[in-house]
């Protein structure tokens, strides 16, 4: 990552590079999900944003946040999923915004998915437009750190498996609302914890 940091070094604003000046402290992470009008990163938008903060094994609450974030497309189908709807999007933030408070709550810390293709692709996209870099931020996906967990069990792996509601209940822990970017953020959060205490 240093080296790919290093190939943006003259061309990053000023606000992604201060975030790329705090590495990680030990067992800080933020939890992060993104709710979206589409699965394209290069053709929707962001229509929410949450996080959750965890130090060491605790979920902070207090360092949390939900985000609407205020677009130019319409939500369409996508309000299927998300429950939100244009005229709420329509009292959201602006994504440059949104985008600075992530990266004030993200600094110091470990980025934390589930399934972290579509977030990073969605964040990614907005980094390069605003801070002229990708995010480049170290990060963790508790989708692929059950993948390997099971992998190594020899346990099969079928369709559904891996989603975030099937993993937690592996672990015992309750069913949260699906498609709510903080509901998702907290329940990877404790899908994180259970993933530590089993792998220690």
């Amino acid at each position: 990552m240093a080296w790919q940091r290093w190939r943006y070094r003259n061309a990053v604003s000023p606000e992604l590079h201060a975030c790329w000046q705090r590495p990680p402290q030990l067992d800080k992470f933020l939890v992060v999900d993104i709710e979206t009008n589409s699965l394209d990163a290069k053709q929707g938008e962001v229509v929410s944003l949450a996080w959750v903060a965890v130090n060491a094994n605790r979920i902070v609450l207090k360092n949390s946040e939900h985000l609407l974030v205020l677009g130019n497309q319409s939500v369409s189908e996508s309000a299927g999923f998300h429950l939100l709807r244009d005229c709420e999007r329509s009292q959201g933030l602006p994504v440059k915004d949104v985008m600075a408070l992530f990266l004030a709550a993200a600094a110091g810390r470990t980025l934390v998915f589930h399934y972290a293709g579509l977030d990073m692709a969605f964040l990614n996209t907005l980094s390069r437009k605003l801070y002229a870099a990708p995010l480049l931020l170290p990060f963790i996906d508790t989708l692929e750190i059950e993948k390997q967990k099971m992998q190594r069990r020899d346990q099969p792996i079928v369709k559904g498996d891996l989603r975030l509601g099937a993993c937690r209940k592996r672990y015992g822990l309750p069913e949260y609302p699906a498609h709510n970017a903080f509901n998702d953020a907290l329940a990877t959060a404790e899908l994180l914890l259970a993933q530590k205490q089993v792998l220690a």
